[in-house]
């Protein structure tokens, strides 16, 4: 079977999908609507097709043995109290000198530390960064196994408490002596929300990529010294009403940015385990971010 897009589904059933993934309607309320524009197919078959495929995406294997990746604890006292997480950086050859990488913190989407957000730590540290991947469901038990779920347990975490494990995550990764010291973020939906927050808390940020990502408090723009390039979707109206008034605040406040949009993209158009999945934007937008990040972050 040909591999699923945006274009095989109703810009309805998009629409109703954006509106569950993000907490906004029950399951329910998605295979009631959906079923309206179901054709030959249940509601129910739908919202399967509309879910991750991960293991059909995975571009780097955990065991690839150009890199080095390995799962790790962390402390958040102000936070979660611990923090599960994935380290992932180049494996060193044999003898080679010890050479310290640009460090990416990596922020998942609204369901915690998945395959695919794992597989995006592995992909940076094969273009030669140090990536840490920290999993915001851990006090619940840590990411489930199934997306339903993980998004269930996630409307029950406390979002103080996560911003504060993230900042602890940033603290840890610019400590390793592995790392140049010069920090980056990059996170998706939820993620790249939370890359806009911690780059008003933390003066030390170099470089945040947030991708589709609803803004930040505008009030504390002004704190922003990282040099931001930004994300959106063509097709993503819920996140893209908050960018006007954002973009007006980055001005404002003279914080160095850019912008891209991808026309008639779907939100979360960079994850590949799924049919929003826009391959020419996504190339294009990953090609950008490691370019602006290793730009950056090279010291």
């Amino acid at each position: 079977m040909p591999r699923l897009t945006a274009k095989d589904f109703h810009p309805e059933i998009l629409r109703l999908f954006d509106q569950y993934v993000h907490g906004l309607i029950p399951r329910r309320g998605f295979l009631q609507g959906a079923s309206a524009f179901a054709v030959g197919v249940s509601a129910i078959e739908i919202l399967d097709m509309l879910n991750p495929r991960f293991a059909e995406a995975q571009q780097v294997k955990p065991d690839d043995p150009r890199i080095a990746a390995q799962a790790i604890e962390i402390e958040s006292p102000r936070g979660s109290g611990v923090l599960r997480c994935t380290l992932a950086h180049p494996a060193a050859g044999e003898g080679a000198a010890v050479e310290k990488r640009p460090i990416v913190l990596v922020i998942h989407e609204n369901r915690g530390l998945n395959p695919h957000i794992e597989d995006i730590a592995r992909r940076l540290a094969l273009d030669g960064f140090l990536a840490l991947a920290p999993d915001a469901l851990t006090p619940l038990g840590g990411y489930p196994g199934d997306e339903d779920r993980a998004r269930e347990l996630f409307g029950k975490l406390d979002q103080q408490k996560c911003a504060e494990d993230f900042v602890a995550a940033a603290h840890y990764l610019k400590s390793l002596p592995a790392g140049n010291g010069r920090l980056g973020v990059i996170g998706f939906c939820w993620g790249g929300g939370m890359v806009n927050i911690l780059a008003e808390r933390l003066p030390e940020l170099v470089a945040g990529v947030p991708f589709y990502g609803v803004a930040p408090d505008l009030a504390r723009v002004g704190d922003i010294k990282a040099e931001l390039q930004l994300h959106f979707a063509g097709d993503d109206s819920r996140v893209n009403a908050t960018w006007p008034p954002f973009e007006e605040a980055l001005k404002a406040a003279k914080v160095r940015y850019e912008a891209f949009v991808y026309p008639g993209a779907q939100h979360g158009f960079n994850n590949d385990t799924t049919p929003r999945f826009d391959a020419s934007a996504a190339k294009l937008a990953w090609e950008r971010a490691t370019g602006f990040s290793k730009k950056t972050l090279v010291g």
